[in-house]
């Protein structure tokens, strides 16, 4: 347990599941450990070097964690591992002895993280599945809903609300794939002793070790490198923070653009809001993007975890130095909880969100028929006018509507244009008014809404 009269993470009470946060706790890493040795006592028990009775002893007292007395033991002697070995050895006076033999300390850590990883990963594979879902139900329900699409920051031309939401929905499909080839991907160290030649375990063996490592790691059900030095390459750390950079990338996006669309000068999305919710302290009126704010924020600490790993896999000197240990133990799990905690917010947000339709046809009556213009131009094109002329004609009348707007004036384009004499020589006001009709011009958005959709249902 843990109170507030010290510092404490925030990431220990405030953000991330218990799921995430057990699979990073003392007490499961412990426990991965004895796994470990467990493995490694099996091995070592079909050369004749452990005996029945050890090896039962060790699997009776797997589960007898004891963080006290390591901490205690780890006080007098300064290595953590040694601690737990001990710790472990006094609970099995018979296997004590053989406990950790021919290892050294990343034959038991290294392992034991990448076994803590896969589980870590599989949380955020099935949170980040329960998004994708979510997101596709939205998109679909909206595929066919007008709204105006922005470039620069600038009204543009006319989208629909599921198109948008597809374009995120294409992006976490290809974070999930990466996700999941990663997942499948990752090895571990292997049992290779303490620069990787596996020197100490050929000696205790009098063969090759690779055999007998095969037989451990088939027993974990873990891949493991071909060669290593005293650590697996840190390479496989910087791509692990890779795909939990690119899932944070994406939904950074996305709650930036949804805290400028719930931006009451746009208006068209909300975050759900609670009844007794308070926005601000200062002003009871605030409805604020809490949520999309914290997810941008907790993405800034994931995506600055990248520069860590990036420097733990280049500056690992030779077969080991030891400067990446204390900064693993913070960013990596750092790294997941937070993105935990952001896949579990934007689910809510996807699930509760709010869309404005008032506030989507108020800005399509006002800036949408900028966008259709190019449809008058292309029918003019067709119907043998010069481009170039109509071109300016339009550009010329739209600079008038712009100014009509800002003096805070109702958009006249539509009226202007369809009165424009030079336009009329070769459309009828009928014609050109269905024309600018803007909320039909969404191209392919609906279809390509259903696509990605169909592309992203997770199999």
């Amino acid at each position: 347990m843990y109170d507030h009269d010290t510092f404490i993470s925030p990431l220990t009470w405030r953000y991330g599941s218990e799921e995430m946060k057990k699979v990073f706790s003392e007490e499961n890493k412990r426990k991965l450990l004895r796994r470990i040795w467990i493995a490694l006592a099996k091995a070592e028990s079909e050369y004749g070097l452990v005996s029945k009775e050890q090896l039962d002893e060790l699997i009776e007292h797997k589960d007898d964690v004891d963080i006290k007395r390591a901490s205690e033991i780890e006080n007098e002697i300064h290595h953590d591992l040694m601690a737990e070995i001990r710790t472990y050895a006094e609970q099995c006076p018979k296997a004590g002895g053989i406990i950790h033999l021919g290892a050294t300390s990343m034959d038991a850590l290294d392992n034991a993280d990448i076994i803590r990883y896969k589980e870590a990963l599989e949380i955020i594979r099935k949170k980040l599945s329960a998004l994708i879902e979510e997101l596709a139900n939205r998109a679909m329900e909206y595929k066919d809903m007008p709204t105006m699409a922005f470039t620069h920051i600038q009204p543009a031309e006319i989208t629909t609300v599921g198109y948008r939401l597809a374009q995120t929905l294409q992006d976490l499909a290809d974070d999930y794939d990466e996700l999941v080839h990663f997942s499948n991907t990752i090895r571990a160290k292997g049992f290779k002793g303490a620069v990787g030649t596996a020197a100490s375990y050929v000696e205790l063996l009098g063969e090759s070790a690779v055999e007998f490592e095969k037989k451990a790691f088939d027993e974990l059900g873990l891949k493991t490198f071909t060669c290593s030095t005293q650590i697996y390459t840190r390479k496989q750390d910087l791509r692990m923070t890779e795909v939990l950079s690119n899932i944070s990338a994406t939904l950074y996006k996305f709650s930036q653009d949804f805290r400028i669309l719930q931006s009451p000068v746009i208006g068209e999305f909300s975050e759900p809001f609670g009844k007794k919710q308070v926005g601000s302290s200062a002003m009871p009126f605030k409805r604020n993007p809490i949520n999309s704010e914290k997810i941008d924020s907790l993405a800034r600490i994931v995506s600055s975890s990248y520069s860590t790993a990036w420097n733990n896999a280049t500056s690992t000197i030779l077969e080991r130095s030891l400067d990446d240990s204390a900064n693993r133990r913070i960013y990596i799990p750092e790294a997941f909880i937070a993105l935990d905690e952001m896949i579990a917010t934007e689910i809510k947000i996807v699930r509760g969100m709010n869309i404005h339709e008032e506030a989507i046809n108020r800005l399509l009556k006002n800036y949408g028929i900028f966008s259709a213009t190019e449809r008058l131009l292309m029918r003019l094109g067709k119907k043998g006018a010069d481009r170039q002329k109509m071109h300016e004609i339009i550009r010329e009348e739209s600079l008038k509507a712009w100014d009509s707007i800002a003096k805070g004036k109702e958009n006249d384009l539509k009226s202007r244009l369809a009165e424009n004499a030079e336009i009329k020589k070769y459309m009828k006001e009928e014609e050109i008014l269905e024309a600018l009709d803007a909320s039909r011009y969404t191209g392919d958005a609906s279809r390509r809404t259903e696509m990605i959709c169909q592309e992203a249902k997770i199999k």
